[in-house]
């Protein structure tokens, strides 16, 4: 008897069940639309599609009356340099903190205590400290993806690193390796692709800490956008700036899983085995 875990869907049957979910909330959403518009012309919580169209030419494909430039190319930009600059610093101090955490004693013995305790620190608490402290500019807004993400970046690296097996480092010592050395040539090899799938699982973290600083203090960037036009009701911008925002997302987490690949496919390939 062919037990339901044992059976694997093809290829075709896999990306049509993918792609069924998002099927069926478009379905959803325009029979409600209809529903309501058909109630209420005016009604703003669920817009028709055409109103998309004109929200997405508005702001996407019009240059902006007072600015001459085009509202959606700018905020997208400024929000990808500013998660861009946050996850690249977070995933440098995480190799330089998680590294010595997990692999010296000592180390551990007198930082993990004060990381563990930093990791829980809501960060949107100290939000105001940062802008007190780095002024309303970008600086704030980097320094909170920083604070927010790094921590947990650090800790999962720690655990990583402490996982590698003894024999391992045993072995190393007899042939006469350093500690550095050691580090370079067993440590950070291992650890580099499990950093990629540490960034890919923080990145929800870090768009969330993006978003909300954008929204306090900014001028440009999705999350600014979207709380400026909020107080219009205006679904029809909201809705595809928030799609646009997962679409983004999904392909910065797809863009981190072929690279791991490609640059680690020996780390592919173990975990298909396990």
């Amino acid at each position: 008897m062919k037990r339901l875990m044992n059976l694997r869907p093809s290829k075709a049957t896999a990306f049509f069940l993918g792609v069924l979910p998002f099927l069926i909330i478009g379905v959803f959403y325009i029979v409600a639309s209809d529903l309501r518009l058909a109630e209420n012309p005016n009604d703003k919580l669920l817009p028709s599609l055409s109103s998309f169209a004109e929200a997405v030419d508005r702001m996407a494909l019009t240059p902006s009356k007072r600015t001459g430039e085009l509202l959606f190319v700018n905020d997208t930009s400024a929000s990808l340099q500013r998660l861009g600059l946050g996850v690249l610093i977070s995933a440098v101090l995480a190799l330089l903190i998680g590294i010595p955490l997990g692999f010296i004693p000592f180390v551990r013995a007198g930082l993990s205590p004060f990381v563990a305790a930093l990791s829980m620190v809501p960060p949107m608490a100290i939000l105001p400290i940062l802008f007190i402290v780095f002024g309303m500019g970008e600086l704030a807004k980097v320094a909170l993806i920083v604070i927010g993400v790094t921590p947990l970046l650090v800790r999962d690296l720690q655990q990583r690193v402490s996982e590698i097996p003894a024999e391992q480092l045993i072995k190393a010592q007899t042939l006469g390796g350093s500690s550095w050395t050691i580090v370079l040539r067993v440590v950070l090899p291992q650890i580099m692709p499990r950093l990629f799938d540490s960034v890919r699982i923080t990145l929800g973290t870090a768009w969330i800490f993006l978003i909300s600083a954008e929204a306090i203090a900014a001028t440009e960037g999705l999350g600014y956008r979207i709380f400026l036009v909020r107080r219009y009701m205006a679904m029809d911008v909201i809705l595809p700036y928030v799609a646009w925002i997962t679409f983004l997302a999904f392909m910065i987490d797809y863009l981190l899983k072929k690279s791991t690949q490609k640059l680690f496919p020996w780390y592919s390939g173990a975990k298909e085995k396990e």
